[in-house]
């Protein structure tokens, strides 16, 4: 398996937007718009793959000088649970960090807040919904 940063618009790109659709927005009845993927152009988009098939992906987007927010983590189903997310998670990290980002901040999903934990993320303030879904902040300093 390969981690690696990907350019938006490219082949990788577009696989990163299917695997996205599959597991975070198809389930929800929800699809993205042309205006949601153009701000992605400025994010860090990340992607693990086999070969040239996306296994798992996510983004990192500038919050402001020392803060970035990881969103869209997503693994294929049939790979939850092997340590792709995990891996993801450390690459998204190192990546932040060489940046010179202070602290990794996310909108996660009440059902992935156990699985943030391993990495130490802790959650902040109250509950909220988002995308219809009930999802807290979670923070970590790097």
């Amino acid at each position: 398996m390969a981690l690696k940063q990907i350019d938006h618009g490219s082949p990788e790109y577009r696989q990163m937007i299917a695997l996205r659709m599959e597991i975070l927005r198809k389930p929800l009845g929800l699809t993205f718009t042309d205006d949601e993927l153009a701000k992605e152009k400025d994010d860090i988009l990340i992607g693990a793959f086999d070969e040239d098939k996306i296994l798992a992906c996510c983004l990192l987007t500038k919050v402001d000088s020392s803060t970035i927010k990881l969103r869209q983590m997503a693994v294929h189903n049939n790979l939850q649970g092997k340590g792709i997310g995990a891996s993801m998670m450390s690459f998204a990290e190192t990546v932040a960090r060489d940046k010179g980002y202070k602290k990794l901040m996310m909108h996660a999903r009440n059902t992935a807040i156990g699985f943030y934990e391993k990495f130490d993320f802790k959650v902040k303030g109250t509950e909220f919904i988002e995308v219809n879904v009930p999802h807290h902040v979670m923070e970590k300093r790097l």
